[in-house]
C-alpha cells in the first residue's frame, strides 16, 4: 500500500470537507462529519481531517497509478471548491496515516 499526505491551509477546513464529500458520495461512497470525511474511490480509499486552520488529506492506493488518479481527483475537486485554480498541493510520500495521529 502506498500513502501519501498532504495540507492545505485554509480558514474552514470542516466546511471544505462537507462540500468535497457531499459532492463525491454522488459516485462514491462517502461518510462525513465537519471534522472528518472518507471516501472510497475506485483507485483507492481518501482520508480528510480538519485540522485547526488547515484540511489534512491522506490517500492510499495499490500502486502509483492509483496514486496518480486519486491525487489528480482531489488537487482538481479542492481547486474547484475553493475557486483556485492554480492551487498546489504538496504530498509528502510515506506519510503516517492521518487516522492514527
Amino acid at each position: 500500500m502506498i500513502y501519501l499526505q498532504a495540507s492545505y491551509p485554509c480558514s474552514q477546513p470542516g466546511r471544505l470537507i462537507l462540500k468535497l464529500c457531499k459532492h463525491f458520495r454522488h459516485k462514491v461512497p462517502a461518510e462525513f462529519s465537519a471534522e472528518r470525511g472518507e471516501v472510497d474511490f475506485q483507485p483507492g480509499r481518501c482520508s480528510m481531517r480538519a485540522g485547526a486552520e488547515s484540511l489534512l488529506i491522506l490517500i492510499e492506493g495499490e500502486d502509483e497509478q492509483a496514486i496518480g488518479r486519486m491525487q489528480y481527483i482531489l488537487l482538481d475537486h479542492v481547486r474547484r471548491m475553493e475557486r483556485r485554480p492554480d492551487l498546489e498541493l504538496a504530498w509528502a510520500a510515506g506519510a503516517v496515516p492521518v487516522a492514527a495521529g
